[in-house]
């Protein structure tokens, strides 16, 4: 069963930082080049410095982004930039966001959680990951020794009992709040009272955990854990920090609780025309033109968004100009069901499965594409089509060319049931299955691996 803690969390000093907005971040994973130089102006104590250190002529093993990031980290503990709690905190955290223009609040908590590797105990992965992104983290990690941003994950609990316990606790008490450049509102109240701690970690003991974000680093925090064991002749003491990584968690059953599409915009193919794509894709899929041009994009995602179905599709086909929507057939199901065998019928039903291995592996014969760049709203999709490419940064680490795409894909994103019931399989799903909105902030707490 996971194995849930309090743990003494290191937090800025808001006497020296002031504004707890001007130092926190979101995931590395997500900062472009842009957004980095944004963040290192904005404060010179700013965690992105920490997690994604820029990179400067003349490094080398001995001086580069990580030996930085060290160096940095110790140095603002040292002048109490960075404080460590005095007391064992669970930290509940509350995000505040806007969908639409309507207001939705998703609230969990903090904690250290103890690894277990993927098969091994009760908590799941649903995507696949990627080695170049475990190194980078690795090597971070080895610098820094201290988880410096959660894993984000996902629990059952219908009651929302284990979130109650602490909501009732923070009743009536001021948080800490930071406003990211999203305008999305990060508030966090640690929770050091020992009665609901424990009440907590009672309710939490039975219950799975589904890892939702952060699959690189939950499988770098257990790489590492390893690591340090070997040091230790393979006696990691029981209570040693690095048994545990720091998590946040949250109930699938919070109102707050909302999956984004992740769609594709692929480069590097032949120029392909509508009517040359429906030909392809043959009797496995009922397929029709739907739309034409990008002024079109908007209402051709609200036929997919209208059902949400994982079993239709939606693509661009630049070379016309055209939007095709496309239905899977028996034809299809069963095609899948062949060139799919290794998996089950619930990974086999998601749109992400059926846009990959039917359609762009084996109906396309694409299998060597470049990584498609992902976007998640529908202005994205007209921008990243109108310009030729998005400039971000993807999981590795890696920014984006500059090659027209030609084709653009949309597809509805995998639902909580979706990610539960393939994770209890002990499957993956296909890269960028999910994206959960907002993502988590860095800086709001670190935990110390020493």
């Amino acid at each position: 069963m996971p194995d849930i803690q309090a743990f003494r969390g290191i937090r800025y000093d808001l006497g020296h930082v002031g504004n707890l907005s001007r130092v926190v971040a979101p995931p590395y994973d997500v900062i472009d080049n842009h957004l980095q130089n944004q963040l290192y102006e904005l404060h010179e104590a700013n965690v992105v410095r920490l997690i994604l250190n820029r990179e400067e002529t003349g490094d080398d093993e001995q001086n580069n982004r990580y030996e930085r990031a060290r160096r940095l980290l110790r140095t603002w503990q040292r002048e109490g930039i960075l404080f460590t709690e005095a007391d064992p905190a669970i930290y509940v955290y509350h995000q505040v966001f806007q969908i639409d223009q309507v207001e939705h609040v998703r609230r969990g908590f903090m904690c250290r959680v103890g690894l277990e590797r993927f098969g091994e105990g009760n908590i799941y992965p649903h995507e696949e990951t990627h080695p170049k992104a475990k190194v980078d983290r690795l090597k971070l990690w080895q610098a820094c020794r201290a988880n410096l941003s959660q894993i984000f994950g996902l629990y059952p609990d219908p009651e929302n009992r284990s979130q109650e316990l602490l909501e009732q606790v923070i009743v009536g008490t001021i948080p800490l709040e930071a406003t990211d450049h999203l305008n999305v509102i990060h508030r966090i109240w640690p929770v050091t009272d020992v009665e609901t701690i424990t009440q907590v970690i009672a309710t939490m003991g039975t219950k799975p955990i589904f890892i939702a974000d952060g699959h690189h680093r939950y499988e770098t925090a257990c790489t590492y854990r390893d690591l340090l064991a070997a040091e230790h002749n393979g006696d990691l003491p029981a209570q040693h920090p690095a048994n545990g990584v720091l998590m946040m968690c949250v109930s699938t059953s919070d109102p707050g609780m909302i999956v984004l599409p992740t769609h594709r915009l692929f480069r590097g193919l032949p120029p392909i025309s509508s009517a040359e794509l429906i030909n392809k894709l043959g009797n496995c899929f009922d397929a029709r033109v739907e739309g034409t041009g990008l002024a079109d994009t908007a209402r051709v995602w609200a036929l997919l968004d209208r059902n949400q179905v994982q079993d239709r599709l939606a693509f661009y086909t630049a070379k016309d100009g055209k939007w095709v929507v496309a239905n899977i057939a028996e034809p299809g199901i069963d095609k899948l069901a062949q060139v799919a065998r290794d998996h089950s019928p619930q990974w086999q039903s998601l749109g992400v499965s059926i846009l990959h291995r039917l359609v762009i592996d084996t109906l396309l014969d694409l299998n060597n594409l470049p990584t498609p760049k992902y976007v998640h709203t529908i202005n994205e999709v007209v921008d990243g089509l109108k310009s030729g490419d998005i400039v971000g940064r993807d999981a590795t680490g890696q920014t984006g060319g500059g090659s027209p795409f030609e084709l653009a894909a949309l597809v509805m994103p995998a639902t909580l049931e979706d990610i539960r019931t393939t994770s209890a399989n002990h499957e993956r799903m296909p890269a960028k299955s999910t994206y959960f909105y907002p993502k988590l902030l860095s800086g709001l707490v670190i935990n110390s691996l020493e």
